[in-house]
């Protein structure tokens, strides 16, 4: 027996990676996951890639947002969301993989948003814990955000994150749109600033590894070249480095979020 989501929609934001997204598709159908709607947001893809989105719209229903040229992911989110229907969007990028736990505990978070006018987000995978938590309730935390200097760890201003989540249909209204003209981790941070200034509260589903897999394969590889490779490195040399830039990044975030202005 199938799970009906009718007050969600998928929105799938997509950039030259076709397989990935009927993957991702695929993984919701093997799971009788459905949604009121599925919008798929693509930025500008090759015609080789835009031929295999048209092609997947004959077996999965969705709404497939188009521009001509690549405008960046903070402009594919904006032109998505704009699209979306339903009051509550469940945000996934196409390298994403829902598993078998997916279903049970993404109906628990939509409850505790519909228990909890105050919730604007619930994010449901992370590469690492939210520094701050408060137990909530269903294998849900609530994000706390700690301001003061003492509390030094640079991953609390990640309060938001573009990862697989769950937030209502008035983000924008309240947070506005994501920052364009900018890499995607860029806007990404741009945003967090705002959801911390503009008070926004968020629940993390503390397994938070087990209801999305992220895969990118060889021949569909991260779009997100921009990234550093040097911290990534393990060498104790470059934890040095990385230990010296965290803090440096630290006072410039405070910084940033104290000056903030949307």
């Amino acid at each position: 027996m199938g799970t009906h989501f009718a007050e969600v929609t998928l929105l799938i934001t997509h950039y030259n990676r076709s397989q990935s997204l009927q993957r991702l598709l695929q993984g919701f159908e093997e799971l009788n996951c459905t949604f009121g709607q599925i919008v798929v947001s693509d930025d500008g893809s090759k015609p080789e890639h835009l031929q295999v989105l048209q092609s997947l719209q004959h077996s999965h229903t969705f709404d497939l947002i188009t521009t001509p040229v690549n405008k960046g992911l903070a402009n594919n989110i904006n032109k998505g969301q704009d699209a979306v229907k339903q009051p509550y969007t469940l945000y996934v990028q196409e390298d994403f993989i829902p598993k078998q736990a997916f279903a049970t505990h993404f109906q628990d978070a939509l409850q505790l948003m519909h228990q909890n006018e105050r919730l604007d987000i619930i994010r449901l995978y992370a590469y690492f814990p939210y520094p701050y938590l408060k137990p909530y309730e269903k294998g849900f935390s609530e994000m706390v955000f700690k301001g003061q200097l003492w509390n030094m760890d640079h991953l609390k201003f990640y309060y938001y994150s573009d990862h697989p989540h769950l937030r209502r249909n008035t983000f924008f209204q309240k947070f506005g749109r994501y920052k364009e003209g900018t890499n995607s981790d860029q806007a990404e941070f741009q945003m967090c600033l705002s959801f911390i200034k503009h008070d926004g509260k968020g629940l993390f589903f503390d397994a938070f590894t087990t209801l999305f897999d992220q895969a990118n394969s060889s021949s569909e590889p991260s779009t997100a070249t921009f990234r550093a490779d040097w911290k990534q490195n393990s060498t104790p040399w470059v934890r040095m480095l990385r230990w010296g830039y965290l803090k440096y990044r630290f006072l410039k975030n405070t910084v940033q979020l104290l000056t903030y202005q949307r």
